[in-house]
């Protein structure tokens, strides 16, 4: 996963997860999704998409777009829901591995100063806070 994401941001001069997808030709839409659906990814006939939630906030909408280039890198062929953890569904080993994935691609090259809590760290770099239970 690690060379992954480090191949990914020397080719992309970014860890921008929306310019790292348009280098990657994958499109992306924002649409309303429902209440439990942050964020879909999926292919269909050789073209690659990225659907997030309309209502999400630019800390969300960047996490999810990570998220699901980490579905496209990590999981070639399948196509996964990034689902609220009050959905009726529990995230598996796919969504444990995307959202790992989303977190070093928007943390790649920042490191946890000396008594900053795993909040602080995702909070300086524009991450939701809630996210820590994913931490690194």
């Amino acid at each position: 996963m690690d060379d992954t994401i480090n191949r990914l941001v020397r080719k992309f001069k970014t860890n921008d997860p929306f310019k790292i997808a348009e280098g990657m030709n994958i499109e992306i839409w924002f649409r309303d999704l429902g209440d439990n659906t942050r964020g879909l990814y999926y292919r269909k006939l050789r073209r690659r998409y990225i659907a997030i939630h309309e209502g999400l906030d630019l800390p969300w909408r960047r996490f999810v777009c990570a998220h699901e280039l980490g579905h496209d890198r990590l999981h070639p062929g399948i196509s996964r829901f990034f689902l609220d953890e009050h959905s009726f569904f529990s995230a598996g080993k796919f969504e444990r591995q995307a959202n790992r994935f989303a977190l070093k691609l928007l943390t790649a090259g920042q490191y946890i100063e000396q008594g900053e809590t795993i909040g602080e760290f995702l909070m300086r770099n524009n991450i939701p806070p809630e996210l820590s239970k994913f931490h690194l």
